[in-house]
């Protein structure tokens, strides 16, 4: 939701006026604040309410993170099979 009121205040504007807007709030202690607002915003919703979401967000996580370290593995090892099965039809055009 946030990032749709940034959008929206954005859209209005120049776009030599945009820099301008964006510095102050991508500096480090405004980052930092909304960070830690974040974090404290997650402890009183899900940590204090002795929720099991913490858990599934753990899990899901872990998930997302394996996946995308097996990609570039599972990738070559596509590529791999696409070059045999063009080598293989080449081969057998020629007989």
């Amino acid at each position: 939701m946030a990032l749709r009121a940034l959008i929206s205040e954005i859209r209005g504007m120049k776009v030599r006026e945009v820099p301008g807007y964006l510095k102050p709030r991508l500096s480090w202690e405004n980052v930092k604040k909304s960070s830690d607002q974040a974090v404290d915003r997650y402890i009183d919703k899900y940590i204090e309410t002795s929720s099991p979401e913490p858990l599934f967000h753990v899990i899901y996580g872990l998930m997302a993170f394996s996946y995308l370290i097996n990609l570039p593995k599972e990738r070559r090892h596509l590529a791999h099979l696409e070059e045999l099965e063009r080598q293989g039809a080449a081969a057998a055009a020629h007989h």
